[in-house]
């Protein structure tokens, strides 16, 4: 892995003046793309009892076909981030829409077990190249001083996903058939690409790199320590968020129809740290994620004892869901330290959250299963950010041994 100092970026490519109307359509249409994602990634939490029924598996089975999306998302985040280069942006995002409406269609019609975890599987392969493509392009068309902002918009439909897309998901499930909530997700997905083919200049595009010198640009120290902050750092949101249910019936003492209010409080947490995420890099640049890890470890080492009361519970969902402030962060800074691959750095990104969406569940289950309770998620959580902010420290030293030798280097 290469700590050489980062060559000159190339001069941007001129994109056509465009007015503030078709400005919004655009950023609108990219939210809308990652609303799709949204919903259909989360859709299996609220789903489980539909699918359990209907296709006579475990719920630990269903849990499978939540993994077999994740494991299509770092899979393809990268390899289709690579297999696009040559493709225009516009002409990439129209085909992992294109791609995600197809796979998530199959999802609604797989006639068994296992056809569904092939296609979860296909599902979860344009996640991260989308969202990688999506973000650059925002940041072309937007004015220098507006990246975060823009990063941040269009990870709010990722966001407005959890908050409406999973509850709504949910509720259809109920109404009719959980395969409806994947088949409205494909119809969302193609509404994506009209809006994109209508809206989207073609010229949106930055300097194109061959497949050899971007995975040569991208095995850099900064791009790696980037994307490791994003999986160990981030991993405690999902520590808690996963055994959610679980710890409201059996700590708080609830009935289960609270919690769907309790995955909304990780939605409005998102929505809200989303927002301040992109305000804080355009303020703060690679600083502002200490700022956001550190607000994360006091959450969730105060999550404990927020749990043993319902109102508490809730307000600690919203603090521990506005960890979403890191997502638009790190994804604008990978922008900055990944020249010459930033296409394939900003769909890592999306790969790390979700090794993030493994490694806190994972490390929440060791600590339930070794009898220290539903609540320990929240100090293991914690424990992940402090990971986290000793990552920082480390890729800050790196940056600061970086422009002693080249001065301009990001």
């Amino acid at each position: 892995m290469s700590s050489a100092p980062l060559p000159a970026a190339a001069p941007p490519v001129p994109v056509p003046a465009i007015g503030r109307g078709r400005h919004a359509l655009i950023l609108t249409a990219l939210t809308l793309g990652g609303f799709a994602i949204g919903t259909s990634e989360f859709a299996g939490m609220g789903l489980m009892p539909n699918m359990v029924a209907e296709l006579g598996v475990s719920e630990p089975q269903v849990g499978h076909l939540i993994s077999a999306y994740a494991l299509g998302v770092v899979v393809g985040a990268p390899l289709l981030a690579i297999l696009g280069g040559t493709l225009s942006r516009k002409a990439l995002l129209l085909a992992l829409m294109s791609f995600y409406a197809a796979g998530n269609l199959a999802s609604a019609l797989g006639p068994d077990y296992h056809s569904l975890l092939l296609f979860r599987f296909i599902a979860g392969l344009p996640h991260g190249a989308y969202f990688g493509v999506a973000a650059l392009t925002a940041v072309s068309i937007s004015p220098p001083h507006q990246r975060g902002r823009a990063v941040s918009l269009v990870m709010l439909g990722l966001t407005l996903a959890i908050l409406v897309g999973t509850p709504l998901a949910t509720w259809m499930g109920q109404m009719v058939s959980w395969r409806w909530a994947f088949a409205a997700v494909s119809v969302i997905s193609l509404v994506t690409v009209a809006l994109t083919a209508l809206c989207l200049p073609r010229m949106v595009d930055g300097p194109r790199e061959r497949a050899l010198d971007e995975l040569r640009a991208f095995n850099r120290l900064p791009v790696w320590q980037a994307l490791l902050i994003g999986a160990i750092g981030f991993a405690g949101m999902f520590c808690v968020f996963s055994y959610l249910a679980p710890t409201m019936v059996q700590v708080t003492g609830v009935a289960p129809a609270w919690i769907p209010l309790g995955l909304a409080g990780f939605g409005l947490g998102g929505v809200i740290g989303n927002m301040v995420g992109g305000w804080l890099f355009d303020r703060l640049k690679f600083r502002a994620v200490p700022v956001v890890l550190a607000w994360a470890t006091v959450m969730l080492l105060l999550f404990p004892l927020a749990a043993h009361a319902p109102w508490s519970l809730l307000l600690a969902t919203v603090c521990i869901g506005s960890m979403g402030a890191l997502g638009p962060i790190l994804q604008s800074h990978l922008m900055d330290v990944a020249d010459g691959a930033q296409t394939l750095a900003a769909a890592s990104h999306h790969a790390a959250f979700n090794a993030a969406n493994a490694l806190g569940p994972w490390l929440g289950g060791m600590a339930i299963s070794a009898g220290l309770g539903w609540t320990s998620t929240g100090v293991v959580g914690a424990a992940t950010a402090v990971a986290g902010i000793g990552l920082y420290l480390w890729a800050a030293r790196t940056r600061a041994r970086r422009r002693q030798v080249c001065p301009v280097a990001p």
